[in-house]
């Protein structure tokens, strides 16, 4: 009963930091992060302490899904190479810096401080998905970020898996093995979520209820997890292979209707996500602290630091390489924002928490719960830091799609849809395949999206009063229409489905006026 309490408040807690988060233009996951240690070092709040198996099961899965995707395919064939590059070869660096750091910092034995590199090595497509969203990045570094954070998956939960076999069992390492260990975890995760999104194509084009689509669709990441981790490959490999496909065959999958309530629903669930596992990630740190005998705040800072030196050290050679090859002079911008981005969140502390509590031979695992407190003290720092700091370095840098792009790239894709449009309504009338008004009233529908398109696009200092004047006059239309319908349904004279039907479509059109204000 008191775990569903914990849940309870934190999701209260979680709708009012984000309604503030709003309010400052501050990043809600460090807003909420801050929240939670604040919470935590009061006295009257209950120790908290999250179990690995909920992070890993119940809350990656729908977040990792809703991340990719937000991926754009053509995009991610663009920047495949330097995607590889940072997901294992900056994975390798940070874990053998940080590994290398902590066992001169800390009393850690070399075997727990490279696990403990090991847990914080890889970026998190959770925290990267977060703190990207409210951001205007172009697509290319977007998805560059976000496909780092998503991809480099394989890599880090195989260099955890042999931190954990030297640090407990004291094994030794087989480079055969350890390779074979790999390709099962990248490969079996890729086809496992191949595999899984074939299944669900075939079932979502045969189910046409919503609510069946939306259970579907919900269920479809824990189902993808669940396959590979029981195939011993990479759960989040899976998760993502799966959402990149599906989310490619989205527009064939479904309608316009269920996509939009597939929207509102997995939006509610990222939301709701996300504002419990940030919060708990601020709420454990004090718990840890009070278990813990030794300096830890020190050595978390300079972890912390060495995470983003190796990162900065790895990103800008490979950026001025890559730029110096393409023709181009060096910048620093995109680099910058690059390194800056690399947050730690979820997936780090899943593992932190998943570590064994003993050896081989039973004893007491000897620091685990000092790596476990860094863990969590380096992703506070990450979200908190690199959080509340990322939003101004991109205005500073300029790397960021401005606005007058982003109108007249709407503006473009709405003129040449009307354009379409109108040559399909003239291949129909000239086949003769619909009735002479019908057609009509399509067309002069048609034009009038045509004007307002050609209009939003005219470079003179009036184009933008007149469509405001439209959007200003169609409103007041829609509040009449909304009063007729309800008037309509108030003396009985069309029933609660047409009522509610036709509610929805013009609040549809008054949603899509306001997006372009």
């Amino acid at each position: 009963m008191r775990s569903v309490e914990i849940v309870l408040a934190l999701v209260a807690l979680a709708t009012v930091v984000a309604v503030s988060a709003k309010r400052l233009r501050a990043p809600a996951p460090s807003l909420l992060v801050v929240v939670g240690v604040l919470a935590g070092t009061l006295s009257w709040v209950p120790p908290v302490r999250v179990p690995p198996e909920i992070v890993s099961l119940v809350v990656l899965p729908p977040l990792i899904y809703a991340a990719g995707e937000e991926m754009s395919w053509p995009v991610l064939r663009q920047v495949w190479k330097p995607v590889s590059l940072l997901a294992v070869g900056l994975v390798l660096a940070s874990a053998a810096a940080v590994g290398a750091v902590t066992a001169w910092i800390t009393p850690l034995p070399w075997a727990m401080a490279f696990l403990l590199g090991t847990v914080l090595a890889s970026t998190d497509p959770v925290a990267v998905a977060a703190l990207g969203r409210r951001l205007s990045l172009p697509p290319r570094v977007q998805t560059l970020v976000q496909a780092e954070s998503l991809f480099n998956d394989a890599t880090s939960l195989l260099l955890f898996k042999v931190a954990v076999t030297i640090a407990v069992a004291g094994g030794a390492l087989s480079w055969r093995a350890t390779a074979g260990d790999f390709a099962l975890l990248a490969g079996g995760g890729v086809a496992a979520g191949a595999l899984l999104a074939s299944g669900v194509t075939l079932i979502r084009r045969r189910t046409e209820d919503p609510v069946l689509e939306t259970v579907i669709a919900l269920v479809t990441p824990y189902a993808s997890y669940v396959l590979a981790e029981s195939l011993h490959a990479s759960g989040v490999t899976a998760v993502v292979t799966t959402a990149v496909i599906l989310g490619r065959q989205a527009p064939a999958l479904t309608n316009a209707g269920t996509r939009l309530q597939l929207t509102a629903v997995y939006g509610t669930v990222v939301f709701l996500l996300e504002s419990v596992v940030f919060s708990l990630i601020g709420l454990e740190l004090p718990t840890l602290i009070r278990e813990v005998s030794g300096q830890w705040a020190g050595p978390a800072v300079l972890i912390a630091a060495t995470l983003i030196a190796v990162r900065v050290a790895w990103v800008f050679p490979l950026s001025a390489l890559a730029q110096w090859r393409g023709g181009a002079r060096p910048s620093w911008q995109v680099p910058a924002v690059v390194s800056w981005a690399g947050a730690r969140g979820v997936v780090p502390l899943a593992a932190a928490l998943s570590i064994p509590l003993t050896t081989g031979g039973g004893a007491p695992l000897a620091g685990r719960e000092l790596v476990v407190v860094l863990a969590t003290a380096v992703i506070v720092i990450s979200l908190v830091v690199q959080g509340f700091t990322l939003a101004p370095l991109v205005r500073l840098a300029g790397v960021v799609v401005h606005p007058d792009d982003a109108r007249d790239e709407y503006t473009l894709a709405r003129l040449r849809t009307a354009q379409a449009a109108m040559a399909r309504l003239d291949d129909l009338d000239l086949a003769e395949a619909a009735p002479e008004v019908v057609l009509e009233r399509l067309r002069a529908g048609l034009i009038d999206r045509l004007d307002r398109a050609v209009l939003t696009s005219r470079d003179d200092g009036d184009a933008g009063s007149v469509t405001a004047a439209y959007r200003s006059l169609r409103r007041d239309l829609i509040a009449a229409e909304t009063a007729e319908l309800h008037r309509l349904h108030d003396t009985h004279q069309i029933g609660e489905e047409t009522r509610r039907n036709l509610q929805r479509l013009l609040d549809l059109e008054e949603t899509g006026l306001n997006e372009r204000d």
